[in-house]
């Protein structure tokens, strides 16, 4: 099963997409870890992708396409994917489908814009290894340490309050029309993000099975 989840920036896309991995044993895709990889890496596309992230704009369409392509190459990829944070754009999308990949379902994680910024302002990131966490609904055991493996956890420079208005505004304007585009084609179904995350996990599975 191939699917797309969708949702402003920190609506619990990477939660729902954990949830998913686990019950139907297929890959979440990150397309911020991987791009954040890249630019850690320092590669080529890494580079490339570090001034628009820094910017909080979009990275540009062949980048990010280029080190997906790579990704769903790989082989824990054969039995299906979440995709989270990819498409951003239709012409994305379109590129998706002239790559020949089929999506099965795309999930979209609704939270109003106000309660986005709240809950951004208490993420924070691992350094090291990239798990999230959230100083509210989801603190590490040891402030600033990550529970997974002991890296320091930061808040991102995307997160900071001027960059998450930005984020969001990108968001309305360039990844919304993305919902008519899987609309017409029979695709969409919308969870509304609730209070309590195993609420939203339990109506995100059921959005999946449906």
């Amino acid at each position: 099963m191939n699917l797309i989840l969708l949702g402003a920036p920190g609506a619990g896309k990477g939660t729902q997409a954990e949830v998913i991995c686990a019950a139907k044993g297929i890959p979440a895709i990150s397309t911020g870890n991987m791009l954040r990889e890249a630019v850690k890496n320092g590669t080529e596309s890494g580079l490339a992708a570090k001034k628009y992230m820094d910017a909080g704009e979009l990275v540009p369409d062949e980048v990010v396409i280029g080190i997906l392509k790579d990704r769903i190459a790989e082989p824990d990829c054969k039995g299906g994917f979440i995709l989270d944070g990819f498409p951003r754009t239709v012409p994305q999308a379109e590129a998706l489908e002239k790559m020949g990949v089929n999506i099965d379902k795309v999930i979209e994680i609704y939270v109003p814009d106000e309660k986005i910024a709240e809950r951004l302002g208490g993420r924070r990131v691992c350094e090291s290894c990239g798990n999230s966490y959230h100083v509210v609904y989801k603190p590490t055991k040891v402030e600033g340490v990550c529970d997974a493996c002991g890296g320091r956890v930061v808040i991102r420079k995307d997160d900071e309050p001027a960059t998450v208005l930005e984020r969001l505004k990108v968001y309305h304007e360039k990844t919304a029309p993305l919902k008519d585009f899987y609309e017409k084609r029979g695709k969409l179904r919308t969870v509304v993000g609730q209070e309590e995350v195993a609420e939203t996990s339990r109506l995100t599975l059921e959005a999946v099975n449906a």
